[in-house]
């Protein structure tokens, strides 16, 4: 299976801060590949390299072969942008909006606009002056997805949604990208929502690359164990086996990729006394902050 999108060594600094360096990203032919970091960890900044609005300090994205910087207009009219922030003309009502768009689009297929405007249950004539953030950004993305591009770009795809319209969205959205075979590089503030979505997870922090795999692997492979010991365990940091580690009183939460019987020997041999050893399942959520910390 081919990359659609490849990012090598992509480094880029605002004034003297680096945001990341020597960036290396693949995003594959008809997956969803979702972006997870905590603000200012570069999300946006990458979403803005891909769409050529900024350009970076070294290395480069390309897109299906073409650097991001320079794409012909035959590639960019592959690919969708949702970008956050985005705007409307809030003049119009939702049937006009669509039917102004649809005259830029050669290959315009409402279809996907109007089902996406049903489970929403926005009436044809309503004004986009009238709609809540929310439901202004799934305007703009049915708009999206009645360009029929193969590949989609989504910044913050479910800003302003409530649970149970983001709950459905996703569920469309899936659906949608796997029957018509999209690619997706979406970014979100809401981790739950990407444990629905996604195929492969890649998570930043500040300055690197903490995962990149299928979102089933990392969630497989990275565990949480919790139990209680009295004595001190600061310098269990320092080993390499733990990717973090919190203490609350004399109860531990050890994040690894190793496992059970592995800590369980590390902290014999180490004369550790400890009790109460249990593994906790965890959310894509819970298993991002266990990765990135708690602050």
């Amino acid at each position: 299976m081919s990359n659609v999108i490849e990012c090598n060594n992509l480094t880029h600094y605002y004034g003297k801060k680096m945001v990341y360096e020597n960036l290396n990203i693949h995003v594959r032919e008809g997956s969803i590949l979702g972006l997870l970091g905590k603000n200012g960890a570069g999300k946006t900044t990458t979403i803005n390299i891909l769409n050529g609005f900024l350009q970076p300090r070294s290395g480069e994205c390309l897109i299906y072969g073409e650097n991001s910087q320079h794409l012909s207009p035959a590639t960019k009219a592959r690919i969708g942008f949702l970008i956050e922030g985005h705007i409307q003309y809030s003049f119009m009502n939702i049937h006009q909006v669509e039917k102004f768009y649809s005259g830029f689009y050669p290959n315009w297929k409402p279809a996907p606009y109007w089902e996406l405007m049903s489970k929403l249950k926005v009436a044809p004539n309503q004004k986009i002056s009238t709609m809540s953030c929310g439901q202004r950004s799934q305007v703009a993305l049915g708009l999206i997805l009645a360009q029929d591009p193969d590949l989609l770009i989504l910044d913050d795809f479910s800003m302003g949604l409530d649970p149970g319209y983001r709950r459905l969205f996703i569920d469309y959205l899936r659906e949608y990208a796997k029957s018509e075979s999209k690619t997706i590089f979406t970014t979100s503030h809401i981790i739950q929502d990407m444990e629905r979505l996604i195929d492969d997870v890649l998570i930043m922090d500040y300055n690197r690359v903490l995962a990149q795999c299928p979102v089933n692997e990392f969630m497989s492979t990275f565990k949480q164990f919790l139990f209680e010991a009295e004595k001190d365990l600061s310098d269990l940091k320092k080993e390499k086996f733990v990717v973090n580690l919190e203490k609350v009183k004399n109860k531990i939460e050890l994040y690894t990729y190793e496992s059970e019987d592995f800590v369980k020997n590390f902290l014999d041999e180490k004369g550790i006394a400890y009790k109460n050893f249990t593994q906790v399942k965890m959310g894509l959520e819970d298993a991002f902050i266990g990765l990135t910390g708690k602050y």
